[in-house]
């Protein structure tokens, strides 16, 4: 009887909620030092290796499928988030990921196979900056040629890169969030006029606003939950066949069909909160997340930790030290462009769910709150998609062609 109780998906899908809920404490306990992810992640493993969790959980429940059905429209929705207008202006942030992506490369490639060989350092260098299509080219090669011996080494990079990049980047969004919070501060306290004030406190969300007060092409009466989500997953339908014909990531899609939309008026501002539905769509999205910790056991994990570890200290050094001068010679303050360049660790969601963790905590109040919101998401979001999505895949693919 208990382990029909123990698969049950409601038992599973509680015992995974309390972990996220409990990451969630520990975030709002710690002020966001330890981000509500990163807790998550450490417990899930924890739980995972004391036997409480059972190996497979994820893999094996329906969850994990539930999950991947949320991703696309999801990530159209996150595009109602993006106006147009600032896309345009997303130029320094991609060149900064792009750049902190190359330099930890190079730092991986350069200094790896001074303790171990090439092969071990290719098998690495393109995950560490990348996500899970990095890891599919990498793997595959690899066992193509004969090494299927090294291809634990991108999976565990994959599984445990974000780790490093999450708590670097939390600390360096916060700060940031401190100044554009002052800022906020600075002009509320000032001697301005008030209509100064309220054009002042409007520069970042302007767009946003007028976004939201767009003539929409449904008309009202139609505008309800179930329609939202329709045109949702109409855009990501859309995606997957624009994926299927041209090769290119089916989420930048996705991400590109929200903007539009919105832009055109076909989708609100924020469909996704409309139709009441973003709170199950974050843990769905976030059990994704957890679900790539299940390969790390501490069998695998023990045989290859030299090489694991210095890929991803070398991997979260370069891409740190490479966003810190692409910052410099952009003129984008570090706080922002480190943390942008630092994505490639961790991608999506994580890198939306750090945006809102941060200007939950650090944000006193609405205005606060949204200010810093809009000051770092549009280049977050850019930053990971510009790295996992396709600057990785694109350096996977070259550094695995050169051990033909």
């Amino acid at each position: 009887m208990w382990s029909e109780i123990g698969s049950n998906p409601v038992m599973i899908t509680l015992l995974l909620i309390a972990v996220l809920g409990l990451g969630e404490l520990i975030s709002i306990w710690t002020k966001a030092r330890i981000p509500m992810l990163l807790a998550a992640l450490l417990l899930y493993v924890a739980l995972l290796w004391m036997g409480i969790i059972p190996n497979g959980l994820m893999s094996d429940s329906i969850i994990t499928a539930f999950g991947s059905l949320i991703v696309a429209p999801f990530i159209v929705h996150l595009g109602t988030l993006v106006p147009f207008s600032l896309i345009k202006g997303q130029l320094k942030p991609i060149l900064i990921a792009l750049i902190g992506s190359l330099t930890a490369v190079a730092l991986v490639l350069a200094i790896v196979p001074l303790f171990f060989d090439y092969e071990t350092a290719v098998a690495g260098a393109g995950p560490v900056v990348g996500g899970i299509v990095a890891y599919l080219v990498t793997s595959e090669k690899l066992t193509e040629l004969g090494l299927s011996s090294l291809v634990i080494i991108p999976a565990l990079v994959l599984s445990i890169h974000k780790l490093f990049g999450i708590p670097l980047a939390s600390y360096f969004l916060k700060k940031h969030a401190i100044i554009v919070k002052q800022q906020v501060q600075t002009r509320l306290q000032s001697g301005a006029a008030l209509e100064k004030e309220e054009a002042a406190e409007a520069q970042p969300n302007n767009v946003v606003k007028a976004q939201n007060a767009r003539k929409l092409l449904l008309p009202e009466k139609y505008q309800t939950s179930l329609i939202f989500i329709l045109q949702l997953y109409l855009g990501s339908g859309i995606a997957v066949i624009l994926d299927a014909l041209t090769g290119i990531n089916y989420t930048i899609f996705c991400l590109i069909i929200g903007v539009i939309g919105a832009y055109i008026g076909f989708y609100p501002a924020k469909t996704m909160e409309k139709a009441n539905a973003t709170g199950f769509a974050m843990i769905a999205v976030i059990f994704i997340v957890i679900s790539s910790m299940d390969d790390v056991t501490p069998a695998a994990l023990a045989s290859y930790i030299p090489e694991i570890l210095l890929i991803c200290v070398l991997g979260t050094a370069g891409v740190t030290i490479g966003g810190l001068l692409a910052s410099k010679l952009f003129g984008v303050g570090k706080y922002l462009g480190m943390p942008v360049a630092l994505t490639a660790l961790f991608g999506f969601p994580a890198d939306y769910i750090l945006c809102e963790e941060i200007s939950r905590e650090v944000g006193e109040t609405e205005e606060e709150r949204e200010a810093i919101m809009n000051e770092i998401v549009t280049p977050m979001l850019m930053g990971g998609f510009t790295t996992v999505t396709t600057c990785s895949i694109l350096i996977a693919t070259v550094l695995i062609g050169t051990l033909n």
